[in-house]
């Protein structure tokens, strides 16, 4: 996850999803799953930034719980204060 300051008034994602030798619908399933947690969980939580989220090979194993659970952890990691 990658964190840069944005000038739109508003927080954005971006998602980088690398086929890691996986099919077209397990990478779209993969990017459904870090949206949804993005619009559940993350983006009215969080200042104006952009973020940028690298998919690791291990997430296109991991349950949804999972990977939510993941994202949050580094969001909190990441946050000041």
């Amino acid at each position: 996850m990658l964190w840069t300051d944005n000038s739109t008034g508003h927080p954005r994602m971006g998602l980088i999803v690398p086929r890691f030798q996986f099919s077209a619908v397990a990478r779209n399933r993969l990017r459904r799953r870090l949206k949804e947690v993005w619009r559940r969980d993350m983006q009215m939580r969080q200042p104006v930034w952009d973020l940028i989220i690298r998919a690791r090979r291990e997430a296109y194993a991991a349950t949804f719980p999972v990977l939510r659970a993941e994202l949050l952890a580094w969001r909190d990691a990441a946050m000041p204060g």
